[in-house]
């Protein structure tokens, strides 16, 4: 005799948390398949690891002061900064550039932590370019 639990009832408890695992899933970070494609989705476009762009090259900049790459003519409020580099200060400033230093040039927000751990774990990894 078949319990109340049977087959049809495991295969459906089954779907249904496959279902919750897919939804789960989807609120986790959109991130493409690597930290490489994410610094080009969300940084790529104004900047790159070994040249100056819109935004200066990012290679080397883990560490290294604000405003200090001499090819890169950077905001006076940047310049004047002093920061360095750090997880925290990266964090901090992919969170809300404007906040972190008043009257920078740079507009951006990486609103999802996952994201800017992820792109400042790339950052780590590519000490200079």
């Amino acid at each position: 005799m078949l319990s109340p639990f049977g087959a049809n009832a495991i295969g459906g408890a089954t779907i249904a948390l496959l279902a919750g695992l897919a939804l789960s899933n989807a609120g986790r970070s959109q991130t493409p398949g690597s930290a490489k494609e994410l610094f080009d989705k969300r940084c790529g476009g104004c900047h790159s690891l070994n040249r100056d762009k819109e935004g200066p090259r990012l290679g080397g900049v883990y560490g290294r002061t604000a405003g200090s790459v001499d090819s890169f003519q950077y905001s006076d409020a940047l310049k004047k900064s002093k920061i360095v580099w750090t997880d925290e200060a990266l964090d901090r400033w992919l969170t809300d550039t404007e906040r972190l230093v008043p009257n920078n040039d740079m507009a951006v927000r990486v609103e999802r932590a996952d994201e800017r751990r992820e792109i400042i774990g790339y950052l780590k990894q590519h000490p200079s370019e």
